[in-house]
């Protein structure tokens, strides 16, 4: 369903497109589209959105947006991207209304999980 003036649709830089779907398939398990050698699709995970090639990534030291998951077991998501070779670039920490923490992908693109649920 398209909603009018509503988000839509988000892409992210990805340096090596198969390290980003390996690492997506393996934490998210996310199914791709390919749409030619520099650039991938997925639906039905909250958004629908894409991968390109380049080689910059997004982080919000330079200011920018932070896409967060949410997750019922921090800690076994934490440990299913430290196992795909994600980087915990802040620990678990808490903010009112429960707890997060924020990661890198293989490629540099960082994003943050948090849960309502205390451990």
């Amino acid at each position: 369903m398209t909603i009018y003036e509503k988000i839509n649709y988000v892409e992210f830089p990805s340096k090596d497109i198969q390290k980003t779907r390996d690492f997506f398939t393996s934490v998210f398990a996310w199914k791709f589209t390919d749409y030619g050698p520099d650039y991938i699709a997925f639906c039905n995970e909250g958004i629908n959105g894409g991968f390109f090639k380049t080689d910059k990534h997004c982080s919000t030291v330079n200011g920018s947006a932070l896409i967060v998951f949410y997750s019922r077991d921090l800690e076994a998501t934490q440990y299913k991207i430290e196992k795909a070779r994600g980087v915990i670039v802040k620990p678990i920490f808490n903010f009112p209304g429960g707890r997060r923490f924020h990661f890198t992908d293989p490629n540099g693109n960082e994003y943050a999980v948090w849960s309502d649920v205390n451990a």
